[in-house]
């Protein structure tokens, strides 16, 4: 079959993370051939082009979608920008994939999906690729840990700490779209799903903690009025109790412990950095009341990605291979995860129970 033709929004010479994560990965899987690229203006992307031998390059994105060399635009932007460049591609009628979050809010995201009725089309949710993630869902469905009782998980969001970098200033509001809600718990509630199923209800506290925080650059100290903590409880499909608490910045403890209890079994999965979905997993278990390391079998690994876990590609090179499959998340299911954050939203603007279903 001839390869799928890739055309990233959003490469620069500069780096970011479709350089790091992307790039890498379309190389690491075989059936796709990156082909074009567009930058902020016709120059960087030429240089941007040269750096990585992409022979097709534009000033805009819409040149690229309509490109009859591109089959899958991949839009690697910051949230905010994303409809301005997903729409065109999908007026083209080319195959999507989206960073995540898919837009800046429920509404945008909602209008998303509906344009891209009948077309293929994906969201980065890496974690649900995170081959030891996909191990664990398995161990949970065949039985490891009996019934599931309860699940507890701790993590941080390291860029609403104490300072905040460069150019991230965007995530301090929730108007950017990019809030520690919208993408380190929405890819965690996201794990959750895909290892032990959705919400059927959902208690919500959100505090902004530190109000302030200091810009690494400046040293000045900015505003910031999206949320630093989160915390959720509530019950899964199954019957499971769920309590999720993130915690903005990182701690010297742990930056990602999630606990599975049931009947017969315990299961815990750590990652020494708070990006959890892009990070090295350690899974352990017990049946026997001692904790012992387990190791994901081969046969969830791609083999030339083989001891490459800690790498920001790993997980999205393991993406990309599903989206050959027709295997990944897509926009619906991304409306899907944007909805559950509005019902978390909603229960902690009112201190009310919800049903993300809408009931």
């Amino acid at each position: 079959m001839a390869p799928v033709r890739v055309g990233i929004v959003g490469l620069s010479a500069n780096g970011g993370w479709a350089a790091t994560a992307h790039v890498p990965a379309l190389a690491a899987v075989d059936g796709y051939e990156l082909r074009a690229l567009s930058g902020s203006s016709a120059e960087s992307a030429r240089v941007a082009g040269e750096k990585y031998g992409v022979p097709l390059t534009f000033g805009d994105a819409g040149e690229l979608a309509r490109h009859p060399e591109v089959d899958l635009v991949v839009v690697a932007v910051k949230v905010s920008e994303h409809r301005a460049l997903i729409e065109p591609a999908l007026a083209a009628g080319k195959q999507v994939l989206s960073e995540w979050p898919l837009g800046v809010s429920l509404a945008e995201s909602e209008a998303l999906t509906a344009a891209a009725a009948g077309t293929k089309t994906a969201v980065g949710l890496q974690g649900r690729s995170a081959p030891a993630l996909r191990y664990l869902r398995d161990l949970i469905k065949d039985g490891y840990v009996g019934r599931v009782l309860s699940t507890s998980l701790i993590a941080s969001g390291a860029n609403w700490g104490p300072s905040v970098r460069a150019g991230r200033d965007y995530q301090l509001h929730p108007e950017g779209g990019a809030t520690m809600l919208t993408i380190p718990f929405a890819h965690t509630v996201d794990a959750l799903d895909m290892v032990l199923g959705r919400f059927t209800e959902l208690s919500a506290t959100m505090a902004t903690v530190r109000s302030r925080v200091r810009d690494e650059v400046s040293g000045e100290s900015v505003a910031m009025t999206a949320p630093d903590q989160i915390a959720v409880t509530g019950v899964l499909t199954g019957g499971a109790v769920a309590s999720l608490h993130l915690r903005g910045g990182t701690s010297p403890a742990t930056d990602f412990h999630w606990e599975i209890n049931g009947t017969e079994g315990t299961l815990v999965v750590n990652a020494a950095d708070p990006l959890f979905w892009i990070a090295k997993l350690t899974l352990r278990g017990s049946r026997t009341g001692t904790l012992e390391r387990l190791t994901v079998p081969a046969r969830y690994e791609l083999p030339q990605l083989a001891g490459r876990s800690a790498e920001p590609s790993y997980n999205v090179a393991h993406a990309y291979a599903r989206h050959l499959k027709g295997d990944l998340p897509d926009f619906a299911h991304a409306l899907r995860v944007h909805r559950v954050l509005d019902a978390v939203q909603r229960s902690a603007d009112t201190g009310k129970r919800i049903l993300p279903d809408g009931e």
